[in-house]
């Protein structure tokens, strides 16, 4: 599903943001990747919805060589990839219904199919009865679950969340993990950038650690203490 060989990603004053890594995942897999700021975890996400070219190495993506992608082709390569923020990024002048709608009508999807679709995403998060209400009256918990919502409506093959518990408090935290994983269940690969340890080991999945740049582990299951 995701493969990345060799890659490599400088910017203008030429360190390296990543050196030479290597990652495969499959799909239906549930990833974690870790490490410090600055490691590199922000610029892998960039790579991986081409908002960023590598300085070396190929990337391929659910099919698609990013190398050889053309322009006009990065929109449709985008519609397989859902995406989650740490900040939410919801419409807040737009309802709750009108944000998680708002992804299919980008795609031109008909009123018809937005009516039925819609309230099934409502259901999935537990907000079903909370369609009307605007992002400002809800909890950051549930503000994560409509942006959720909104990454999945289009049916992605792939979920990418950044940081997705940053702005939560533990028991939110753990909600929208739990989630993330009976949406993987379904057999949507996930992939979660996060600092939270805590989280990353109790799920017992497999962990990707970077550091400067560099893949320094690549550990499926039990996660061994690391200091």
């Amino acid at each position: 599903m995701i493969s990345l060989e060799h890659v490599s990603k400088s910017y203008a004053a030429g360190i390296p943001a990543l050196n030479d890594v290597c990652i495969n995942i499959d799909g239906g897999e549930f990833v974690f990747i870790v490490g410090d700021s600055g490691s590199g975890k922000s610029t892998l996400i960039k790579l991986l919805l081409k908002e960023l070219d590598p300085t070396e190495g190929t990337i391929s993506v659910n099919g698609y060589r990013l190398n050889k992608l053309r322009r006009r082709q990065v929109p449709k390569f985008r519609r397989n990839i859902g995406v989650v923020f740490q900040d939410f990024r919801l419409l807040k002048d737009r309802n709750i219904y009108e944000n998680i709608a708002f992804a299919q009508r980008v795609i031109g999807e008909s009123n018809r199919t937005i009516r039925k679709n819609v309230p099934q995403m409502l259901s999935m998060v537990g907000l079903a009865a909370k369609y009307r209400s605007l992002p400002r009256q809800l909890s950051g918990g549930e503000q994560q679950r409509v942006a959720i919502a909104r990454a999945l409506i289009n049916e992605p093959k792939i979920l990418l969340a950044d940081e997705p518990t940053g702005n939560l408090d533990n028991k939110n935290a753990w909600e929208i993990m739990k989630l993330l994983e009976e949406i993987n269940s379904r057999g949507t690969t996930v992939i979660v950038v996060t600092h939270n340890m805590e989280i990353v080991k109790a799920m017992n999945k497999r962990v990707i650690t970077i550091q400067k740049g560099v893949v320094v582990s690549d550990e499926k299951g039990e996660m061994r203490d690391e200091d």
